[in-house]
């Protein structure tokens, strides 16, 4: 094998070999990592993170970024709370129509995909960068959550929309099943559909794909649509798991996703990546939070060594596409 072809293959084991590395660097840190409880702790803590990093590897795929995922969380989870609480008014009429927990789920989902395609066609409609187009939608949730609340959480929603993220189904917990469940829709999407060689296509070359007859700007509207549903499921299990719904969920939720898409190895230029390598992303972020709370490290030195994982990640990756243009 050539020496290129090492480096090739040390590439795409990367991840897996630092998910690895860590867990033998924790385990021998804390004895309280490797158990079993601890485990499914982990699983259970990055089933919300997978759901946005999903999307979010989606759009990152089509040569665009996401910062509103954590926003649009926040915001989905509290439209769900607020009308299975309240039911929905009939506008006009003195009727409230009653939502039931399968109706609430519905809306927050219905909530995440309408401001994903708004995120969407502002970017393909306007032109506008996706940076741009998203933050102003990060911003634009954020404040219709506090509109929506009140600025006050919305408690008391009952045990059937509770086990959405505390039940559990022949011994697993439910969001570990959603995140199993999401992840090998969206394996089977990117890797067996005409949609998923699509989206390669875009995130790799857009002139190109325009030139072949591709619909780029369809492409993306699903891709920023999807996204933003996935951060309605994320935004329905956080609010679950709480019983609660937080004006202000999801704070920096946005930070976690993007390093899990980074360091997955899926590149910041389009058209690289996989989302098994997102799993593989959400399982370091995971473990790297689980270890460093059972080591009591300080929220704040936390931050700071998240943001130099990202900031390795990003090195990693930009000097593995100068490898392969060389």
């Amino acid at each position: 094998m050539a020496a290129r072809d090492y480096k090739a293959l040390l590439a795409r084991l990367r991840p897996l070999l630092a998910l690895a590395l860590m867990v033998v660097a924790m385990s021998l840190l804390s004895d309280r990592f490797l158990t079993p409880d601890n485990g499914w702790n982990i699983l259970r803590q990055i089933s919300v993170n997978l759901c946005l990093s999903i999307g979010m590897t989606l759009v990152i795929l089509s040569g665009g970024i996401d910062l509103s995922v954590g926003a649009i969380l926040g915001l989905a989870g509290a439209v769900a709370a607020g009308v299975l609480r309240s039911g929905i008014e009939i506008p006009g009429t003195e009727w409230v129509l009653q939502c039931t927990p399968s109706g609430a789920i519905l809306v927050g989902v219905a909530v995440g995909a309408a401001a994903g395609w708004v995120n969407g066609f502002t970017v393909t409609r306007f032109r506008l960068p996706p940076f741009v187009a998203t933050l102003a939608m990060l911003s634009i949730a954020r404040g219709a959550t506090m509109l929506w609340t009140g600025g006050f959480p919305i408690t008391g929603l009952g045990d059937g929309f509770g086990r959405i993220g505390t039940g559990a189904l022949l011994g697993v917990p439910v969001p570990v099943w959603i995140m199993v469940g999401l992840t090998a829709v969206f394996v089977v999407v990117t890797t067996r559909t005409r949609f998923g060689r699509h989206l390669y296509a875009v995130g790799g070359n857009e002139r190109a794909a325009r030139l072949t007859g591709l619909n780029v700007g369809r492409i993306k509207l699903a891709v920023y649509t999807l996204a933003g549903a996935l951060a309605g499921v994320a935004g329905l299990i956080v609010t679950a798991r709480l019983d609660s719904a937080q004006p202000n969920a999801g704070l920096g939720y946005e930070l976690d996703s993007i390093a899990a898409v980074v360091i997955g190895g899926t590149s910041l230029a389009g058209g690289r990546g996989s989302i098994m390598g997102t799993v593989l992303g959400c399982l370091i972020i995971g473990v790297l939070n689980n270890g460093l709370f059972l080591l009591n490290v300080s929220p704040f030195w936390q931050q700071v060594i998240k943001g130099l994982v990202i900031l390795l990640a990003v090195a990693l990756d930009r000097m593995n596409s100068k490898d392969k243009d060389s």
